[in-house]
């Protein structure tokens, strides 16, 4: 941890969890539409219904077509809810155990870096796990609206109920295996990177500490982190959606058993179904953060991430 954050320790850890939500809700915000229509290209093809071709572009229209505007925004609630939970942790976390492992943040390796950062991601989503889950069942709720099927859910509470009811609340936690391998992925990639990046860009006088820097930090992480999790992130969504049928019987029994599954009948690019969307989310989702919280640290009295 830099010097000038070193005193007064404890509060400097609560305003960094508060300035850490505020800058996840309004990044969660502006690019939740693309995470939706991520889901659902990740989601695409594990039904016979759903075996003709499509994008993003496709699913954005349908979506706007049979539930309006307002659709592409159906989720938005656990998804911010998780993010109060999974964002402090993993980004405060990050901060704190960089600080354990080197008292010069220029000292630390690359491959330190990014153990640091995927441990924090690795403990933030086994706690949000199951505002996650409620995500991407309400998210996938859509899908079925326009199939002309059922919502299984009116809203995130009436998810959270009946998942309890129907699945125990073991239940909240399913998928959290690939969940944890995903988390661990993402932060390896989009915490590390944009540490080191941040730190290269102003090392060689690319840009000084501000927003440019902070931009082509974010770019860079944002890459590295959609190539690493997006067949994590498949397997996650696809164990996560599925619910047992009245005889017990899941689609899949595991996440290695998705993932053989899933290259077997739609071969090996489907662990790359939304590999664009991610990417155009992470991207934007990055600059906003992380443009976001810099400029709440400064004006908070804290010293850059």
């Amino acid at each position: 941890m830099k010097s000038g954050d070193q005193h007064g320790g404890v509060n400097n850890a609560h305003t960094k969890v508060l300035l850490t939500s505020m800058s996840a809700m309004v990044a969660e915000t502006t690019t939740f539409p693309i995470d939706l229509i991520k889901t659902r290209l990740q989601l695409h093809g594990e039904s016979i219904s759903s075996s003709r071709p499509t994008s993003a572009f496709r699913i954005a229209l349908d979506i706007i077509h049979d539930q309006g505007p307002l659709g592409l925004y159906k989720g938005l609630s656990p998804a911010i809810i998780r993010h109060l939970f999974y964002t402090p942790i993993r980004i405060v976390g990050y901060e704190h155990m960089r600080s354990v492992v080197s008292d010069d943040n220029g000292s630390l390796s690359i491959i330190g870096k990014a153990i640091v950062g995927g441990t924090s991601g690795c403990i933030a989503q086994v706690i949000a796990s199951p505002a996650d889950l409620v995500k991407v069942r309400m998210q996938a709720d859509g899908r079925m609206a326009s199939q002309g099927l059922q919502p299984r859910y009116s809203g995130p509470f009436d998810a959270f109920k009946k998942i309890v009811q129907a699945e125990g609340i073991q239940g909240l936690w399913k998928g959290v295996i690939p969940n944890i391998q995903r988390a661990f992925l993402v932060n390896m990639g989009e915490l590390a990177c944009y540490d080191h990046a941040k730190q290269i860009v102003i090392k060689n006088r690319i840009a000084e500490d501000n927003v440019y820097a902070h931009t082509l930090a974010s770019i860079m992480s944002g890459l590295a982190a959609t190539s690493l999790s997006c067949p994590a992130d498949v397997v996650k969504t696809r164990m996560m959606n599925q619910a047992a049928k009245k005889e017990g019987k899941v689609l899949y029994s595991s996440s290695y058993d998705c993932l053989v599954k899933t290259v077997k009948v739609e071969g090996i690019r489907a662990l790359w179904k939304g590999f664009f969307p991610t990417w155009a989310r992470l991207g934007p989702w990055q600059f906003v953060f992380w443009v976001s919280y810099e400029k709440f640290r400064k004006i908070a009295g804290l010293s850059s991430f």
